[in-house]
């Protein structure tokens, strides 16, 4: 269904880029954050899962550890 809200400037600027720096879309950033507050049950089973930081370091380059799979390191 489409629908059209309005948002304060500064909060859509913030999820685009949020939206950018996770490689989604702003129409599935914005689903996912609306299924955890109507559905907040389902996001029990996720709350197990660790986001590791991303690192920024000068230039923007960034070191983003989330997929990387660390037991290639213990074997």
């Amino acid at each position: 269904m489409r629908t059209t809200i309005d948002i304060p400037d500064a909060l859509f600027r913030k999820t685009k880029a949020t939206a950018a720096l996770r490689g989604s879309t702003m129409k599935d950033l914005i689903v996912e954050a609306l299924e955890r507050e109507v559905h907040p049950e389902k996001d029990k089973s996720k709350s197990r899962r660790v986001k590791l930081p991303v690192m920024m370091w000068k230039g923007q380059k960034k070191l983003d550890l989330s997929d990387f799979d660390f037991d290639d390191l213990l074997s």
